[in-house]
């Protein structure tokens, strides 16, 4: 039985438990002043925007979500990236900056249980109600299995365990912004009304697949019948109609507003942002964990959450601009 679990998709740090959490928080400084190269959207497709149908009725969908009801959504042209900000992007970055991740604050991120080596898997803490996220020590954005691993040889893969506020620094010093829930979804889509996916409703018509995500039994054994473990590179899938690559599945996607399970019910249907406050950030289109006998949210109207400092490996974003 689907059950509404967020932490299955990516596990939340819990501050009050972290005594890490405090100095973390305290010692966050501003991205130095830009020197990102070239224009802000260069690499980027400019959407006309327009009047689409958000959300869906479905019940494959999860009610706790907030995934209905299915409501007209305007959203006014903007820019946004084809793909994941990359590792080798994200370098730059960090070159440029001197920026320190949420992670390297606190000195840990969660890991999937899988990419782990023995004796971390038998003596790290793990999430209690979903054993499969690992806390390792050292996990971070440069190290994404903790020290040992290195993205040297992922240069084209999406950046992880990189937290909402990583995020938001990386769009500042790029002169950019995260798209909203609703930009989000209309790029997602593709000019397509309504389908489950951003190619149409079948997972993988006439046996192709088009995302990266889990296949097998999860969390035991992954077939990788889409040849992929963790991340792919960017661009290893088919984009949708808009050029759009991997907006389902590879790794969850920041937004910029607050998640509500009920604000858009009756909230604002021209240019929404959520609402004004709360407690944990949108996500959107799953990852490469992502399977249907736990989480289904691949789907293009799915929708997740967590908080603003949680960093995960298989946690990513991309960046929009106004038009």
């Amino acid at each position: 039985m689907l059950v509404s679990e967020n932490a299955c998709c990516t596990a939340s740090r819990d501050p009050e438990a972290d005594t890490t959490a405090q100095t973390a928080s305290s010692s966050r400084s501003a991205p130095k002043p830009t020197s990102a190269p070239g224009a802000p959207t260069e690499g980027m497709v400019k959407l006309d925007g327009g009047t689409f149908l958000m959300g869906t009725d479905s019940d494959e969908g999860f009610s706790a979500d907030g995934e209905g009801p299915v409501r007209e959504v305007h959203v006014d042209p903007f820019y946004i990236d084809v793909h994941h900000v990359t590792n080798a992007e994200f370098t730059a970055f960090i070159e440029d900056t001197g920026y320190v991740t949420d992670a390297e604050r606190y000195g840990w991120s969660f890991v999937f249980q899988n990419f782990v080596d023995e004796k971390t898997a038998k003596w790290a803490p793990r999430v209690q109600q979903t054993p499969w996220w690992v806390k390792v020590d050292d996990a971070r954005w440069k190290w994404p299995e903790g020290r040992g691993s290195h993205v040297s040889n992922r240069q084209d893969h999406p950046v992880v365990h990189v937290s909402w506020n990583d995020a938001q620094a990386y769009c500042e010093w790029a002169g950019l912004r995260l798209p909203t829930e609703a930009e989000w979804e209309y790029a997602a889509r593709g000019r397509l009304k309504q389908n489950r996916f951003p190619w149409g409703d079948e997972l993988t018509p006439d046996g192709k697949h088009m995302c990266n995500i889990w296949q097998g039994t999860f969390p035991d054994h992954n077939t990788v019948e889409d040849e992929y473990r963790g991340t792919a590179p960017v661009k290893s899938f088919p984009p949708n109609d808009y050029g759009l690559y991997e907006v389902a599945g590879n790794a969850w996607e920041w937004c910029y507003d607050w998640f509500s399970p009920d604000f858009h019910v009756d909230g604002p249907r021209k240019n929404p942002t959520g609402p004004a406050n709360g407690e944990a950030k949108v996500m959107r289109g799953g990852s490469y964990l992502c399977h249907r006998s736990y989480c289904n949210r691949y789907r293009v109207a799915a929708r997740s959450a967590n908080t603003p400092d949680s960093t995960t490996g298989n946690l990513s974003f991309r960046c929009a601009a106004d038009a």
